[in-house]
């Protein structure tokens, strides 16, 4: 069995490795860490992601607000007040940086790597180490977003979340108040009729984004039924539907809140230049670990939003 200081030795080369490049991940560890943030079941996973290669980026928009068609009459051009020209607009993301700083006491690298779970696989170099920060960063990394670009209120007491006006506090086009009643078929429904029609053509890519409990409240109302979906509700976790739109919970909603949407229509920028940075504290022997990136949120048509208040 190596010793204690063999083991911190394998570790503090196996961790030094992290600072090759000054930290910077190469592209495809960008790419690795960037799926595993998104694949996390957060909202993440169903929004727009925009990868950025600078801390701005702006997304056009262009369209037609209004009926552009009219009579026509036979070897006739339009007359001037009768042309139309599309409507044009630009949605700006301007990325936040966000740091992630973690110790991992001698012991613990000890005792992982003297069971060869920390570094299994790997003969030489971070290798499985370099694998399981990058996944364990990434992972929890997903929540703490989730909640930045969900919360984000920028006259927050919360210095985090100020970084950065969330979802639910740019959509203000369409709102639909609960009255502290728990949620139910028709508050979804009430929704859908606050949105407005020419975004429900294809009501099946929209998503009622609530709470798990409420989630689960609503699944709940689905099991109550003697009916093969009542069971299937009580047995299992497949979709739920409510007024032909998926109903998914996420983990950081609040209780009382809710978005009805498509969630391309949710935007999360994250810069590519995603860095790991390696040192250690020789005096509380702790090797420390800090990530830093820069992300951004917009929604691209508020009018395309309907936001739930007071869900009891």
């Amino acid at each position: 069995m190596s010793s204690n200081a063999e083991l911190i030795k394998k570790a503090d080369i196996a961790l030094s490795d992290l600072v090759s490049d000054g930290g910077l991940l190469s592209p495809e560890q960008t790419d690795r860490f960037i799926r595993t943030l998104i694949d996390s079941p957060t909202v993440l996973n169903a929004a727009r992601v925009v990868t950025m290669n600078a801390p701005t980026r702006k997304i056009n928009k262009i369209g037609f607000g209004s009926r552009i068609l009219r009579p026509a009459v036979s070897a006739t051009a339009l007359d001037p007040e009768d042309r139309v020209k599309p409507t044009t607009s630009q949605v700006v993301l301007n990325t936040k940086e966000v740091i992630a700083e973690v110790h991992i006491p001698y012991d613990v690298l000890e005792d992982n790597i003297e069971r060869g779970n920390i570094n299994a696989g790997s003969e030489s170099g971070a290798g499985g180490l370099h694998e399981t920060i990058v996944q364990l960063i990434a992972e929890r990394a997903a929540l703490d977003l989730e909640e930045l670009v969900l919360l984000g209120d920028s006259i927050s007491g919360d210095p985090y979340l100020a970084l950065v006006d969330g979802w639910m506090k740019l959509a203000t086009a369409h709102t639909v108040d609960a009255g502290n009643t728990t949620i139910s078929k028709t508050l979804l429904k009430n929704a859908v009729k606050a949105m407005p029609d020419k975004y429900l053509r294809n009501r099946s890519e929209l998503v009622h984004f609530v709470s798990v409990d409420n989630e689960t409240e609503l699944r709940d109302t689905y099991a109550s039924r003697a009916t093969n979906l009542g069971d299937t509700m009580l047995q299992g976790l497949g979709p739920l539907y409510a007024w032909g739109s998926q109903v998914l919970g996420a983990p950081m909603m609040p209780a009382a809140k809710g978005l009805f949407t498509n969630p391309l229509n949710l935007i999360f920028g994250i810069q590519r230049r995603v860095t790991i940075e390696y040192d250690k504290d020789i005096r509380t022997r702790e090797f420390i670990i800090v990530l830093t990136t820069r992300v951004a949120c917009e929604i691209e048509e508020d009018d395309a939003v309907v936001k739930y208040l007071n869900i009891a």
